[in-house]
């Protein structure tokens, strides 16, 4: 059969540019569906922007602790529409970018919504069908939002960008990476935070010890954390603030209601089930460790599939997807040592395996630690102490987890990752000479 295209792309983030721009280089005929803006999550509104208003945020700090250095720093207002719309400019600009990477490489970009009508065929919005060979799956994730009533009164991070006016008391519902990261960002632009959390604890997945020291660095600041709290209703008043009510009957005031409880595979309204796709309970696309579905002319990668969510692993599961298929170089994704990072106020950061599930999977392990007051705190007066904690086998002495809180966790913890995919153990850790004075020098000098 005679197809339209070679491939058939639906989503323009990370995992679908790279894997359109790279199947196009190796001369296969590539189009790509976007309904909104080239870039995707994390680009268009995702880690990107919200990078960019950490480092916003961070200026606050960073100002006040510039006194202690003997700079005269006068007292300073923050203009939040200047940072929305410089940040706003970097996206557009980053959206001409991936939309001139597509055309360089002779990739069709149809900016219209696009669904799955069979095997090998694709439905657009505007009632056009097209063929191909094989159709690549990868819309990403949504935020979900709970079901209380009123909850059309809150917004998502998807919004929180585009936001007219800041609020000066906020409500943020959920308790992992974007909470926290949104907590510190608000706070330190002035606004009372008030983080609400189901569970009873904070970011579900990263070490006890360094989460902990989030939690408490951060109640000393002064956001607010209300523990194993449901929302009853949000009601909006007449001169537009929120009365938000808990199960356990508070009412909280606010000005803002940010959802950050998670995030789900993007796979509603693309035919995929009508197609004969197989999703699981979560709506996730099922594939294989070659990015294949069950049906062999439909392919994903990215948060669609819900296994990693996080952009790089998208952008590896993209290439490892064209290099196999159009490239005649097949290879598959390790999802082993991930690193991970949590832009909060401080970041932290992790790699391999926490010290729970290093007990739960080894029996046993030895732990090393350095709890510190970076240098730079010590001389502003800041308080704030560094907790790095390396995990490692009790008999190979392997590192099998690195993680870390403090003033550039993740920009440190990309290189220490390196060594701890690689299987070093304490021992060549120890014999590294530290490079001083650092914060990183503390790598090697944990006991």
């Amino acid at each position: 059969m005679d197809f339209d295209y070679d491939l058939f792309v639906i989503g323009a983030g990370s995992g679908g540019v790279r894997a359109a721009r790279v199947s196009a280089a190796y001369g296969a005929r590539v189009a790509i569906a976007e309904d909104h803006q080239v870039g995707g999550t994390c680009v268009i509104r995702g880690c990107v922007p919200k990078k960019l208003l950490v480092y916003g945020a961070h200026f606050a700090e960073d100002l006040a602790d510039a006194r202690q250095f003997g700079w005269d720093v006068p007292d300073c207002r923050f203009d939040w529409p200047r940072l929305r719309d410089t940040v706003l400019a970097e996206v557009a600009r980053l959206n001409r970018a991936y939309t001139d990477t597509l055309n360089n490489n002779r990739v069709e970009i149809i900016l219209e919504r696009a669904a799955v009508a069979g095997p090998n065929r694709v439905r657009l919005a505007g009632g056009r069908e097209v063929t191909a060979r094989h159709i690549l799956i990868a819309t990403g994730a949504w935020p979900v939002i709970p079901d209380v009533p009123g909850a059309e009164h809150g917004i998502t991070s998807n919004e929180v960008f585009h936001l007219d006016t800041l609020p000066r008391r906020v409500v943020i519902a959920g308790g992992g990476y974007i909470a926290n990261e949104f907590a510190g960002i608000f706070h330190r632009f002035g606004a009372h935070v008030t983080l609400i959390n189901r569970g009873d604890t904070i970011l579900r997945g990263y070490d006890e010890g360094v989460r902990d020291r989030l939690l408490q660095i951060s109640m000393t600041k002064g956001i607010e954390f209300r523990f194993n709290t449901r929302f009853a209703d949000i009601a909006r008043r007449d001169d537009g603030t929120l009365a938000i009510t808990l199960g356990s009957g508070d009412v909280i005031e606010a000005d803002l209601l940010l959802f950050a409880t998670g995030r789900a595979p993007n796979t509603r309204g693309l035919g995929l089930a009508e197609a004969g796709v197989a999703l699981d309970d979560q709506g996730a696309v099922i594939v294989d460790a070659d990015n294949r579905t069950n049906i062999p002319s439909i392919h994903a990668v990215g948060d669609v599939t819900n296994r990693v969510q996080l952009t790089p692993v998208a952008i590896r599961e993209g290439q490892a997807f064209a290099d196999t298929l159009f490239g005649n170089k097949p290879w598959r994704v390790d999802y082993d040592c991930i690193p991970a990072a949590v832009f909060s106020h401080p970041p932290l950061a992790g790699v391999g395996l926490t010290e729970g599930e290093a007990k739960n999977r080894l029996g046993a392990v030895k732990v090393y630690t350095s709890d510190f007051r970076p240098m730079k705190n010590v001389l502003a007066g800041r308080n704030e102490r560094a907790l790095y904690k390396m995990i490692c086998d009790p008999v190979t002495e392997r590192v099998v987890g690195l993680h870390m809180i403090g003033p550039d966790a993740p920009e440190i913890l990309q290189a220490a990752a390196i060594a701890v995919k690689a299987g070093l153990t304490k021992k060549q850790f120890d014999q590294t000479v530290a490079l001083h004075p650092s914060m990183a020098e503390e790598l090697v000098l944990m006991r």
